[in-house]
């Protein structure tokens, strides 16, 4: 690599995850509120809403952009392959399976997440191993079916990882999107009808291109001054333009190929954020609300859709009428609710696995947590401790101050994870 070095941190990437979440939990809330999809009966002027599986490409994009940074910083290379997966499943599956339960549960009591029923046995086997992409049983909650594909993503990746360093990024983008074209080609129409499973395939090609496209960050500095966000305007107007011409039905029908489509605008976008522009639009995906927003993320996306069925489905029948007043009332109640409920979810089942990286280091933090909140409360210390510790006028001496913190930081055994932003809707 030429040019200064690269910035170990990468900004904005939380913001956008934080967004294209908060934007799917508006989808829910447009799709289960009106009905007839893709033809939907809502009002015309709510039409921005319908498009939420570009939102869950987006995502996958993301996925591979985020997962590929350090690999492209140390010559496509990463850590051993059992270490890369134990991480993965150590950051993804514990707040996975806690939604799993809870989505269980209020589709057994609450409202079913399918047409098909409330989930079965084969449903708890089927979901709780990730195998929804290729066996079918009622789900416990509909947006789970790209967990699964993440997952199966995830798996592949040293594979991915080992043709970019081999063969370069053309010949790797060309293997994982060949076969998908051709089988697009092939299909009667022109246009496979897709099913509920087996959707990895088809959507390999969105994730490769988000991790070619990381290396961009790992460049030389004339390639990260390269004009990133307005690529990614031109690369997508076509596919905005064709949607405008053909409607929003047409769209959603041909969502096959305009998941390839839009795929190279998106990376591009990233591309312009993580190397710092437009600087507008870093500035508003830096500040506090989105980064906070993006931090839950991935608890936002996988327990929001039960609580979204719940107000439409159960409580808006009796104070609202159908349509528009619906969709205000959950709008209203639901969105915050989910919010609210998806950042005291990820206290308890994400934030946890995210900064400690094994199970000793979790259990040492909540001794230390629970030691210090038990101390604090019941223990004084002794006089002439306490006079040590105190100016004449009352004030703690800086001493005293600097010092409990790094005892505290030391004993909670806390470690940054270098892949803090590497993963789903949130990875």
């Amino acid at each position: 690599m030429s040019g200064s070095p690269v910035r170990r941190q990468v900004q904005g990437l939380d913001g956008l995850r934080g967004l294209a979440a908060l934007y799917v939990v508006l989808f829910h809330c447009w799709l289960y509120t009106f009905p007839g999809y893709p033809d939907s009966s809502a009002p015309r002027w709510l039409d921005g809403l319908m498009y939420g599986r570009l939102a869950v490409v987006f995502f996958l994009v993301l996925s591979g952009f985020s997962l590929a940074i350090s690999p492209a910083r140390h010559g496509w290379r990463s850590e051993g392959v059992a270490e890369y997966m134990r991480r993965r499943a150590w950051r993804i599956l514990p707040p996975y399976w806690a939604a799993l339960c809870m989505s269980l549960v209020i589709a057994w009591f609450v409202v079913p997440a399918s047409h098909s029923g409330p989930p079965t046995g084969g449903s708890v086997l089927v979901y709780g191993l990730l195998g929804q992409d290729v066996f079918t049983a009622p789900t416990p909650n509909g947006a789970f079916w790209s967990i699964a594909v993440e997952a199966e993503l995830y798996a592949v990746f040293p594979l991915l990882l080992f043709v970019r360093r081999r063969t370069g990024a053309a010949l790797l983008v060309a293997l994982v999107t060949l076969p998908v074209v051709v089988r697009g080609l092939m299909a009667p129409g022109g246009t496979p009808v897709e099913g509920e499973n087996w959707l990895t395939p088809h959507l390999a090609p969105v994730f490769v291109i988000g991790m070619v496209g990381a290396g961009v960050v790992a460049a030389s500095d004339r390639v990260r001054r390269l004009p990133w966000g307005w690529f990614a305007v031109l690369a997508a107007l076509p596919v905005l333009a064709l949607g405008v011409i053909k409607g929003s039905v047409w769209t959603l029908t041909h969502y096959f190929w305009v998941d390839l489509a839009v795929a190279p605008a998106m990376t591009m976008l990233i591309a312009a954020v993580a190397t710092g522009g437009p600087a507008v639009l870093v500035r508003l995906l830096t500040a506090r609300p989105l980064r906070i927003l993006g931090e839950f993320s991935y608890s936002l996306y996988l327990i929001h859709l039960p609580i979204v069925l719940a107000v439409i489905r159960r409580v808006a029948p009796h104070f609202v009428s159908p349509g528009l007043p619906t969709f205000w009332f959950t709008i209203v109640l639901a969105l915050p609710v989910s919010l609210l409920a998806a950042w005291l979810f990820s206290r308890i089942f994400e934030l946890p696995f995210k900064r400690n990286r094994s199970w000793r280091s979790l259990v040492e933090t909540g001794r230390s947590h629970w030691a210090d909140g038990r101390g604090g409360s019941l223990r004084r210390p002794a006089e002439g401790q306490a006079g040590e510790n105190r100016r004449s006028d009352g004030t703690e001496a800086s001493g005293a101050r600097a010092a409990r913190p790094m005892v505290t930081v030391r004993a909670m055994g806390m470690k940054p994870s270098k892949e803090s932003s590497q993963e789903l809707p949130g990875g």
